[in-house]
């Protein structure tokens, strides 16, 4: 059963990675400042580099999602409950993955340590429940938006006032072939068609930034600050994340020292490289229309929540502030997709009670 229970913990952390991996960097895929491959590698890279400190910096997350203080602490002696609950919150993960809605991890352990603790016939802490992690879960993504969208127009003023202009250009990944006069987007994206058959290659309609900021070119500066920015996202998520499946490890199979955090590093590193790829294109191209600005912005601000939330261990999920800061530079800019946005929170309010029902069935299979 111990076993078992760290196979259940470590599909948890495949899902996570499937799912979680591409967020940090979807703004660079999604503002065409990267390919999908190489905000990938980022993203993987730098998510590790977080996981790494997660041991030093992130301690108050390993006891949080311990259980303690939640559940009766006989249940977490039991590998039973910790294989329920590690493998209802890996299924949900898995299916959402696979549909390709950006769900939070955190929301489906929080569901299936419930739905465990229920089929034990126990009960759940919930006032503490509800004050140390579904309240932060709660308030982080609206706290991302609105962010996000009183950010980008004072950082967009300060563009405007130093001088840097932003042109639609029609480009040919970094290439720039052709800037679209004022007003011409429609004929612009014709044109764009035409170049990508008589030249055989992708041409897109891109917003790029012209002129200079402190003397440094402005389009070479922002996707500098681009990737740092969506590299500080992923190292924040590594430092967020990874303590919440060690602890299922620490907790059921009583492994110590610094091996659940590697090994789950490890393994969501896999999983996100093998199974990203339909999170990302939700993330990057259906949620909203972001330029390397926007991006920026949005970065910015889920790596500052998310960093702040892990050091003063605050069980925030990086799914809700990124997708919460993306709900942001949609609202500033008008062009969210708020048919598909509305589908993401769907699958917000049912992963938690999926993850339970899934938690309650296989306890029981698991008692009989």
């Amino acid at each position: 059963m111990i076993a078992f229970a760290v196979f259940a913990a470590l599909l948890l952390a495949l899902a996570n990675g499937a799912n979680d991996n591409f967020k940090g960097v979807a703004t660079l895929y999604g503002s065409r400042t990267s390919s999908y491959r190489t905000a990938l590698i980022w993203g993987t890279i730098t998510t590790l580099l977080g996981s790494l400190l997660a041991v030093v910096l992130a301690q108050e997350l390993l006891r949080r999602f311990s259980g303690k203080g939640v559940v009766p602490d006989d249940l977490l002696a039991m590998p039973s409950f910790g294989a329920s609950m590690a493998l209802g919150a890996a299924l949900t993960v898995l299916a959402a993955s696979r549909f390709g809605f950006p769900i939070s991890t955190t929301h489906a352990i929080v569901g299936s340590m419930i739905g465990s603790t229920v089929s034990q016939s126990a009960s759940v802490a919930w006032p503490k429940l509800a004050s140390t992690l579904l309240l932060p879960l709660l308030l982080s993504p609206l706290v991302a938006l609105a962010a996000t969208a009183i950010l980008y127009p004072i950082l967009r003023r300060i563009r405007v006032a130093s001088g840097v202009s932003s042109d639609t250009c029609l480009c040919a990944g970094k290439e720039v072939l052709e800037v679209v006069p004022l007003g011409g987007l429609a004929i612009a994206m014709e044109r764009a068609e035409s170049l990508s058959v008589k030249l055989d290659t992708t041409v897109s309609c891109q917003q790029i930034y012209s002129g200079s900021f402190i003397g440094l070119e402005a389009r070479k500066c922002l996707d500098v600050l681009h990737f740092l920015t969506a590299g500080l996202v992923g190292f924040a998520r590594g430092l967020n994340d990874i303590p919440k499946i060690a602890a299922l490890l620490i907790t059921t199979a009583g492994i110590g020292g610094a091996w659940p955090v590697a090994t789950v590093a490890i393994v969501m590193a896999i999983g996100g490289i093998a199974g990203s790829r339909r999170v990302a294109d939700a993330l990057s191209n259906r949620i909203t229309v972001m330029n390397a600005g926007q991006g920026f912005t949005g970065n910015v601000v889920t790596a500052f929540l998310v960093t702040c939330a892990s050091r003063w261990g605050m069980p925030v999920s990086t799914t809700h502030v990124s997708c919460g800061a993306l709900f942001g530079i949609g609202l500033a800019n008008r062009q969210a997709h708020w048919k598909f946005i509305t589908t993401i929170l769907a699958a917000w309010l049912v992963t938690a009670p999926v993850a339970g029902v899934a938690a309650y069935g296989i306890s029981l299979l698991l008692r009989a």
